[in-house]
């Protein structure tokens, strides 16, 4: 337990509370950009993001993981804060939580083994490409002093390494940059100008709505949304993140976490939230490991809000543009482009097309979601094409033989009935299914088409050697083996 322990809170102290600071500086203005979206108080979104990083430091799944309140929840609460106000907008939190719990009980992160490595390669350069458009505002119309900020904090978070490491680049960037604009009197646009910092701790309250039906119906179909929402990014970044260190996770504990910081999250009002890639691959690339780098991030983040907001507001946004622009670039996967050649033309397709509605839409639950349909589609394609049926007639040619080798399902349903000759059939038909598996009711339904086909022209048909998962089924939906069975219309299958 105490080694247990310390690989996961001690093994890495320097690095994991540096990498937090530098990750709490970079949620100050995404999480009021995140307030904004969702129509609420800067607060909001910066209390959530205290409160989920801290909680998830304890109760998460996968170490070295950083959430907060995110862009892709904040514009799924939009109608909600705009058709009924904050106070729903918490209780909301509040039942997304105990969905995401339930999730987690229930096992549903294994799910997880659904997603393909063509869709996660599609949602990291999907997510790279919004990372780096959502810098673009601070760029469009700005002063060339911004350029030139972002120039050079770029120099620096890749040109220092080369000599040290010992403090992460990017937090020598943010203090370089903030040094140099407030020394020289350079004006650009700071933390300050995203909106207000609160300047006192978050307090336990519970949503001042009434408890019932009426208030169910309303906060529900949100509260879905995001928890679906919110457990498909935040597992999806628990993949990257494993991958990026090396180091498995527990999915089943990460969403029940999530589900318990979420809730916290509401009860010190705050909003619903998830992990976010962007801020978990700066914690990583800047050293963080452990739980504690996620717990230092979470509680940097409030103290500086709290009680150095003056000197945070200050930090000019061109220099987390850079950072961002960092992150955008180690978040991609360039080597996709090589592989598009080298990789079967159905996986290319499947990462393209979820690159495309990720960037169309910037929802990555549907972007997700297509590259899993488009996955689903090519697998029963492919797997309905290996289906083979082989003949063999005796000698008279009053016997035949059918061998069936494959998966019998609603893709290859149609290739398994068309493959028996109708036309001029045996006196006796024999169908071996030794080597075939049914799989659903579109299977069960070509084989009684066929038997009772045959049967029809006066074969006598036998069906051997199914396995015992393939006869439950067809013992249960079947009807060829039916009393006057040879005289019923076949249909609804």
């Amino acid at each position: 337990m105490r080694q247990n322990f310390r690989q996961q809170w001690l093994a890495n102290p320097k690095n994991d509370v540096l990498a937090g600071l530098v990750v709490a500086l970079a949620l100050i203005p995404e999480a009021i950009a995140f307030s904004i979206i969702a129509g609420v108080d800067p607060k909001v979104g910066l209390y959530a993001s205290f409160c989920i990083a801290v909680t998830i430091a304890f109760t998460g799944g996968r170490p070295a993981m950083i959430s907060a309140a995110t862009g892709s929840t904040a514009l799924v609460m939009v109608l909600l804060v705009k058709d009924h106000g904050l106070q729903y907008l918490l209780a909301a939190t509040l039942l997304t939580g105990l969905i995401q719990i339930v999730a987690g009980l229930l096992k549903l992160g294994a799910l997880m083994r659904f997603v393909s490595r063509s869709v996660v390669t599609g949602f990291v350069n999907a997510l790279a490409i919004l990372i780096f458009m959502a810098q673009l505002p601070e760029l469009i119309g700005a002063p060339a002093a911004a350029y030139v900020i972002v120039a050079a904090g770029l120099a620096i978070i890749y040109i220092l390494p080369r000599f040290t490491t010992v403090v992460p680049s990017p937090l020598v960037c943010i203090v370089v940059m903030t040094a140099i604009t407030i020394g020289f009197g350079i004006h650009v646009h700071t933390v300050g100008d995203m909106g207000a910092l609160p300047d006192s701790l978050p307090q336990f309250l519970l949503p001042e709505v009434p408890f019932n039906l009426d208030t169910l119906r309303i906060i529900f179909p949100y509260s879905l949304t995001v928890a679906a929402v919110g457990l498909l990014e935040t597992l999806m970044t628990a993949t990257i993140v494993d991958e990026m260190t090396e180091t498995g996770s527990n999915k089943h504990r990460e969403t029940v976490g999530q589900g318990c910081a979420n809730i916290v999250s509401g009860l010190l009002g705050g909003m619903a939230g998830c992990a976010m890639i962007g801020q978990s691959v700066i914690n990583v690339k800047s050293g963080g490991r452990t739980r504690l780098s996620t717990l230092i991030a979470g509680v940097f983040l409030l103290l500086m809000v709290v009680f150095a907001g003056p000197w945070v507001a200050r930090i000019p946004m061109p220099a987390l543009v850079a950072v961002m622009i960092m992150v955008s670039i180690s978040t991609f996967k360039w080597d996709s482009f090589a592989s598009l050649r080298t990789h079967p033309p159905s996986s290319s397709i499947v990462m393209v097309a979820t690159v495309a509605v990720v960037v169309a839409t910037h929802n990555l639950a549907e972007g997700v979601l297509v590259g899993v349909l488009l996955s689903a589609l090519f697998f029963a394609r492919k797997v309905g094409r290996l289906l083979r049926i082989g003949t063999l007639d005796s000698e008279d040619g009053k016997h035949r033989t059918y061998r069936i080798t494959g998966q019998v399902f609603f893709a290859s349903a149609e290739a398994f009935a068309d493959g028996f000759d109708f036309a001029h059939p045996a006196e006796q038909v024999r169908i071996d299914l030794t080597h075939a598996h049914f799989w659903d009711l579109s299977a069960v339904g070509a084989l009684d088409k066929v038997v009772l086909r045959l049967r029809r022209r006066g074969v006598d048909v036998e069906v051997i050697g199914l396995n015992e998962a393939s006869a439950t089924l067809i013992d249960r939906l079947g009807v060829h083996d039916k009393p006057g069975a040879d005289t019923a219309a076949v249909g609804g299958h």
